[in-house]
C-alpha cells in the first residue's frame, strides 16, 4: 500500500497540480498538509472523481490537514487531543486496512514557530507536546501506526543546503529538534532516512532566490513509523519533479509503500 503526504500549499492555486499528481502516482492514501480551505469548499467531487475518499479539517485561509484514500477510512479523528482551545486545523487521524492488517494514520502540519522567540513559537514547543502525549497513547495500544506531515523541523544538518540562514529559525533551533527527538526517540523509524541515507535530499524549497534550481532545499516532511509499522517498511521516497512543474507547491510528495 502507498500512502503519500503532501503539503499542497493552499488547494485552491494547487488543485490542477495536485489532480495531477494523483493520477500520475497513484496513492492508496494521500494525506495533505495547508489545504487552507474551509470543508463546505473543499473541492471533493474532483478528488472523488479519481476514486478518492475525502476527509477534511480546515479552516478559512489557513492551515487544514485532509486524508484522501482509495479505500474507505475508519475512526476518522480531527484534531489533536490536549487542548481543548486551540481551534488551528492541523491534524487529522484515521485507520487504513489492507489486506494483511491495519495502520492508524497520523496526519499533521506542525506549526511553524516564528518568530522566535514569541508566543507563535511557545505554541509550537507546546503543540509537539501534545504529539509526544498522543504518540505515548498510540504506542500503548500495540497497534502500528504513523505519524507524517509538515513537521517544520530540519533534524539534522545533512537536512538542510546551508544551516546558517536557519541557526535562528524555529525550525533549527536546538530546542525544537530536541522535541523532535523526544518524540523519535520513543521507537519511531524515519522511513525517509532509512530509504536515502545521503544528504542533500530535500522536501521543501522556497519560492524565493532560485532556491529549487540551485537545490537550496530543507528536509521537513518526515514519516515518523511506530516499530510494528516499521517492519512493513518497503521504500520511502520523494516525488522531487512535483516541484518543476507549472505553479508547483513549496514542498514536494512524500511516500511510503507498506506491506499491509
Amino acid at each position: 500500500m502507498k500512502i503519500a503526504s503532501f503539503n499542497i500549499n493552499g488547494i485552491k492555486a494547487r488543485l490542477p497540480a495536485l489532480l495531477d499528481w494523483l493520477r500520475e502516482a497513484s496513492p492508496d492514501v494521500a494525506m495533505l498538509q495547508e489545504i487552507k480551505s474551509m470543508d463546505e469548499v473543499f473541492p471533493r467531487e474532483e478528488i472523488e472523481a479519481l476514486g478518492y475518499e475525502v476527509h477534511t479539517h480546515g479552516m478559512k485561509s489557513f492551515n487544514g490537514v485532509a486524508m484522501l484514500s482509495k479505500t474507505p477510512l475508519e475512526d476518522v479523528m480531527r484534531g489533536l487531543p490536549g487542548d481543548d482551545e486551540d481551534i488551528q486545523t492541523r491534524y487529522i487521524e484515521a485507520t487504513v486496512f489492507g489486506e494483511k492488517g491495519a495502520v492508524r494514520l497520523c496526519n499533521l502540519y506542525l506549526p511553524n514557530g516564528n518568530p522566535v522567540p514569541g508566543p507563535k513559537y511557545d505554541y509550537k514547543l507546546a503543540w509537539m507536546a501534545r504529539l509526544y502525549d498522543r504518540a505515548v497513547e498510540l504506542i500503548a495500544a500495540e497497534e502500528p501506526f504513523l505519524m507524517a506531515g509538515d513537521y517544520n523541523i530540519i533534524p539534522q544538518a545533512e537536512d538542510c543546503w546551508d544551516t546558517k540562514p536557519w541557526e535562528n529559525d524555529a525550525a533549527y533551533l536546538p530546542e525544537s529538534r530536541a522535541a523532535y527527538r523526544k518524540i523519535l526517540n520513543l521507537g519511531f523509524t524515519d522511513a525517509f532516512r532509512v530509504r536515502n541515507a545521503a544528504a542533500m535530499n530535500y522536501t521543501f524549497w522556497d519560492y524565493q532566490a532560485g532556491a529549487w534550481n540551485k537545490n537550496n532545499g530543507i528536509r521537513i516532511d518526515h514519516f515518523l513509523l511506530s516499530p510494528s509499522c516499521a517492519d512493513m517498511l518497503v521504500d520511502c521516497q520523494a516525488d522531487r519533479d512535483c516541484r518543476a512543474k507549472e505553479k508547483p507547491s513549496d514542498h514536494v510528495p512524500v511516500w511510503v509503500e507498506l506491506d499491509i
